[in-house]
Protein backbone atom coordinates (compact mmCIF):
# COMPACT_ATOMS: atom_id res chain seq x y z
CA UNK A 1 0.00 0.00 0.00
CA UNK A 2 1.21 3.23 -0.84
CA UNK A 3 1.51 6.40 1.56
CA UNK A 4 -0.10 8.50 0.12
CA UNK A 5 -3.56 5.24 0.71
CA UNK A 6 -2.33 5.47 4.05
CA UNK A 7 -2.64 8.88 4.52
CA UNK A 8 -6.13 8.95 3.13
CA UNK A 9 -7.59 5.84 5.27
CA UNK A 10 -5.75 7.88 8.22
CA UNK A 11 -7.46 10.81 7.63
CA UNK A 12 -11.30 9.34 6.72
CA UNK A 13 -11.11 7.23 10.02
CA UNK A 14 -9.94 10.80 12.77
CA UNK A 15 -13.25 12.49 10.37
CA UNK A 16 -15.29 10.01 11.38
CA UNK A 17 -14.37 9.79 14.96
CA UNK A 18 -14.85 13.95 14.83
CA UNK A 19 -18.30 13.32 13.46
CA UNK A 20 -19.17 10.58 16.74
CA UNK A 21 -17.65 13.31 19.10
CA UNK A 22 -19.63 15.99 17.91
CA UNK A 23 -22.72 14.02 17.29
CA UNK A 24 -22.14 12.64 21.06
CA UNK A 25 -21.76 16.22 22.46
CA UNK A 26 -25.17 16.78 20.62
CA UNK A 27 -26.94 14.59 21.98
CA UNK A 28 -25.26 15.36 25.73
CA UNK A 29 -26.10 18.92 25.21
CA UNK A 30 -29.90 17.77 24.28
CA UNK A 31 -30.20 15.97 27.28
CA UNK A 32 -29.30 17.83 29.44
CA UNK A 33 -31.69 20.59 28.22
CA UNK A 34 -34.77 18.16 27.85
CA UNK A 35 -33.47 17.48 31.83
CA UNK A 36 -33.02 21.33 32.70
CA UNK A 37 -36.46 22.08 31.19
CA UNK A 38 -38.28 19.37 32.88
CA UNK A 39 -36.81 20.08 36.05
CA UNK A 40 -38.39 23.79 36.34
CA UNK A 41 -41.44 22.25 35.27
CA UNK A 42 -41.64 19.90 38.04
CA UNK A 43 -40.51 22.15 40.63
CA UNK A 44 -43.18 24.23 39.45
CA UNK A 45 -45.59 21.89 39.45
CA UNK A 46 -45.05 20.84 43.13
CA UNK A 47 -44.47 24.91 44.27
CA UNK A 48 -47.99 24.84 42.89
CA UNK A 49 -48.91 21.79 44.97
CA UNK A 50 -47.42 23.60 48.05
CA UNK A 51 -50.10 26.62 47.08
CA UNK A 52 -53.14 24.93 46.41
CA UNK A 53 -51.98 23.58 50.41
CA UNK A 54 -51.50 26.54 51.27
CA UNK A 55 -54.61 27.91 49.65
CA UNK A 56 -56.65 25.05 51.08
CA UNK A 57 -55.11 25.93 54.73
CA UNK A 58 -56.65 29.93 54.65
CA UNK A 59 -59.81 28.03 53.70
CA UNK A 60 -59.87 25.76 56.54
CA UNK A 61 -58.81 28.95 58.78
CA UNK A 62 -61.56 30.88 56.89
CA UNK A 63 -64.27 28.71 57.92
CA UNK A 64 -63.18 28.06 61.61
CA UNK A 65 -62.86 31.57 61.77
CA UNK A 66 -66.37 31.75 59.99
CA UNK A 67 -67.29 29.26 63.05
CA UNK A 68 -65.60 30.95 65.34
CA UNK A 69 -67.52 34.20 63.96
CA UNK A 70 -71.01 32.16 64.31
CA UNK A 71 -70.29 30.93 67.51
CA UNK A 72 -68.96 34.59 68.77
CA UNK A 73 -72.50 36.12 67.26
CA UNK A 74 -74.44 32.96 69.02
CA UNK A 75 -74.02 34.45 72.93
CA UNK A 76 -74.56 38.07 71.28
CA UNK A 77 -77.66 36.92 69.60
CA UNK A 78 -78.66 35.30 73.22
CA UNK A 79 -77.55 38.29 75.08
CA UNK A 80 -80.19 40.64 72.58
CA UNK A 81 -82.95 38.17 72.94
CA UNK A 82 -82.58 38.47 76.72
CA UNK A 83 -81.96 42.07 76.41
CA UNK A 84 -84.76 42.62 74.40
CA UNK A 85 -86.76 40.05 76.60
CA UNK A 86 -86.04 41.84 79.43
CA UNK A 87 -86.85 45.00 78.33
CA UNK A 88 -90.13 43.95 76.72
CA UNK A 89 -91.03 42.02 80.04
CA UNK A 90 -90.49 45.02 82.02
CA UNK A 91 -92.79 47.45 80.57
CA UNK A 92 -95.22 45.25 79.79
CA UNK A 93 -95.08 43.91 83.87
CA UNK A 94 -95.21 47.57 84.48
CA UNK A 95 -98.16 48.21 82.15
CA UNK A 96 -99.87 45.18 83.17
CA UNK A 97 -99.66 46.07 86.71
CA UNK A 98 -100.86 49.30 86.49
CA UNK A 99 -103.57 48.31 84.82
CA UNK A 100 -104.60 45.42 87.14
CA UNK A 101 -104.29 48.40 89.67
CA UNK A 102 -106.70 50.58 87.92
CA UNK A 103 -108.82 47.54 87.37
CA UNK A 104 -109.08 46.68 90.89
CA UNK A 105 -109.68 50.61 91.49
CA UNK A 106 -112.63 50.42 89.00
CA UNK A 107 -116.46 51.12 89.84
CA UNK A 108 -117.73 47.53 87.91
CA UNK A 109 -121.15 46.99 87.77
CA UNK A 110 -121.11 44.62 90.17
CA UNK A 111 -120.90 47.50 93.38
CA UNK A 112 -122.77 50.01 91.59
CA UNK A 113 -126.38 50.40 91.19
CA UNK A 114 -127.78 52.06 88.11
CA UNK A 115 -131.01 54.76 87.51
CA UNK A 116 -132.05 57.11 85.01
CA UNK A 117 -133.02 60.74 86.83
CA UNK A 118 -136.11 62.86 85.94
CA UNK A 119 -136.19 64.66 82.28
CA UNK A 120 -134.79 68.62 82.33
CA UNK A 121 -136.39 70.14 79.31
CA UNK A 122 -135.58 73.67 78.12
CA UNK A 123 -134.76 75.19 74.67
CA UNK A 124 -136.00 72.48 72.73
CA UNK A 125 -133.24 70.17 74.36
CA UNK A 126 -134.19 67.25 76.65
CA UNK A 127 -131.79 66.17 79.19
CA UNK A 128 -131.45 62.93 81.55
CA UNK A 129 -128.92 62.01 84.26
CA UNK A 130 -127.71 58.62 84.40
CA UNK A 131 -126.68 57.86 87.75
CA UNK A 132 -124.35 55.47 89.02
CA UNK A 133 -124.25 54.88 92.78
CA UNK A 134 -121.21 52.80 94.93
CA UNK A 135 -122.89 50.89 96.64
CA UNK A 136 -120.00 48.72 97.45
CA UNK A 137 -117.89 48.69 100.92
CA UNK A 138 -114.86 50.41 99.34
CA UNK A 139 -114.29 53.54 97.68
CA UNK A 140 -113.60 53.37 93.79
CA UNK A 141 -113.25 55.11 90.78
CA UNK A 142 -115.40 56.36 87.60
CA UNK A 143 -113.81 57.90 84.71
CA UNK A 144 -114.58 58.24 80.48
CA UNK A 145 -118.03 57.76 78.86
CA UNK A 146 -120.52 54.73 79.58
CA UNK A 147 -121.85 53.11 76.51
CA UNK A 148 -125.08 53.52 76.11
CA UNK A 149 -128.22 52.09 73.83
CA UNK A 150 -132.09 52.28 74.49
CA UNK A 151 -134.21 48.76 74.19
CA UNK A 152 -137.87 47.36 74.57
CA UNK A 153 -138.14 44.19 77.51
CA UNK A 154 -137.70 41.32 74.97
CA UNK A 155 -133.99 43.03 74.56
CA UNK A 156 -135.02 44.43 70.65
CA UNK A 157 -132.95 47.47 70.07
CA UNK A 158 -134.56 51.03 69.76
CA UNK A 159 -132.67 53.43 67.32
CA UNK A 160 -129.00 53.36 67.68
CA UNK A 161 -126.50 53.56 70.65
CA UNK A 162 -125.79 56.57 71.88
CA UNK A 163 -122.81 59.06 70.15
CA UNK A 164 -119.93 60.86 72.99
CA UNK A 165 -120.49 64.45 73.65
CA UNK A 166 -118.11 66.48 74.80
CA UNK A 167 -114.75 65.69 76.42
CA UNK A 168 -113.45 62.48 78.55
CA UNK A 169 -113.79 63.92 81.67
CA UNK A 170 -111.31 63.52 85.11
CA UNK A 171 -111.04 60.60 87.10
CA UNK A 172 -114.84 61.08 89.86
CA UNK A 173 -113.72 59.01 93.27
CA UNK A 174 -116.95 57.87 94.72
CA UNK A 175 -116.82 56.75 98.33
CA UNK A 176 -119.29 53.84 99.49
CA UNK A 177 -122.85 55.60 99.50
CA UNK A 178 -121.76 58.34 96.83
CA UNK A 179 -122.90 58.81 93.17
CA UNK A 180 -121.44 60.12 89.58
CA UNK A 181 -123.88 60.66 86.58
CA UNK A 182 -123.71 60.66 82.87
CA UNK A 183 -126.14 62.73 81.00
CA UNK A 184 -128.05 61.31 78.07
CA UNK A 185 -129.27 64.49 75.50
CA UNK A 186 -131.98 64.35 72.64
CA UNK A 187 -134.31 67.07 71.27
CA UNK A 188 -138.06 67.68 71.38
CA UNK A 189 -140.30 66.28 69.08
CA UNK A 190 -140.87 69.11 65.83
CA UNK A 191 -137.34 70.30 66.46
CA UNK A 192 -136.29 68.55 63.39
CA UNK A 193 -137.31 67.05 60.26
CA UNK A 194 -135.72 63.27 61.75
CA UNK A 195 -138.67 61.49 63.00
CA UNK A 196 -138.47 59.84 66.68
CA UNK A 197 -137.74 56.76 67.64
CA UNK A 198 -140.40 54.39 69.17
CA UNK A 199 -140.36 54.83 72.74
CA UNK A 200 -138.05 52.63 75.21
CA UNK A 201 -138.38 50.92 77.81
CA UNK A 202 -134.98 49.74 78.93
CA UNK A 203 -131.66 51.94 79.34
CA UNK A 204 -128.76 49.43 78.96
CA UNK A 205 -125.63 51.06 79.76
CA UNK A 206 -121.81 49.40 80.15
CA UNK A 207 -120.39 51.47 82.88
CA UNK A 208 -116.86 53.51 81.43
CA UNK A 209 -113.85 50.74 81.07
CA UNK A 210 -116.76 48.14 81.91
CA UNK A 211 -117.48 45.05 80.07
CA UNK A 212 -120.44 44.02 82.26
CA UNK A 213 -123.58 45.94 81.49
CA UNK A 214 -126.19 47.18 83.76
CA UNK A 215 -129.93 48.11 82.94
CA UNK A 216 -132.42 50.55 84.29
CA UNK A 217 -135.92 52.08 83.46
CA UNK A 218 -136.42 54.49 80.14
CA UNK A 219 -139.24 56.37 81.57
CA UNK A 220 -140.33 56.49 78.54
CA UNK A 221 -137.28 57.80 77.03
CA UNK A 222 -138.15 58.80 73.10
CA UNK A 223 -135.30 60.21 70.96
CA UNK A 224 -136.22 62.57 68.35
CA UNK A 225 -134.61 64.34 65.78
CA UNK A 226 -131.81 61.30 65.46
CA UNK A 227 -129.73 63.50 68.17
CA UNK A 228 -128.80 60.80 70.81
CA UNK A 229 -125.76 61.84 72.80
CA UNK A 230 -123.84 61.04 76.21
CA UNK A 231 -121.62 62.94 78.18
CA UNK A 232 -118.50 61.64 80.27
CA UNK A 233 -119.11 60.97 84.01
CA UNK A 234 -119.15 63.20 86.77
CA UNK A 235 -119.52 63.93 90.31
CA UNK A 236 -122.78 64.24 92.12
CA UNK A 237 -126.30 62.91 91.21
CA UNK A 238 -127.61 65.21 89.79
CA UNK A 239 -131.41 64.70 90.92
Amino acid sequence: MSLTTKTLGRGRRVAAGSLIAVAALTLTACQDGTGAASRPSSAAASDTSQEAGSGAKPSGSTTGGAQQSAGGERPSANSASAGSTAKGNVPGTTQSHASAMTASDRCTAANMSLRLGASDIGAGNIRYPLVFTNKGKKACTLRGFPGVSLIQRDGSPVGKPATREGGPGGAVRLQPGQSAHAVLHTVNEGVSDTPCWSRSQIVFVYPPGSKESMTTGSRGLRVCGGRFDVTAVQAGSLG
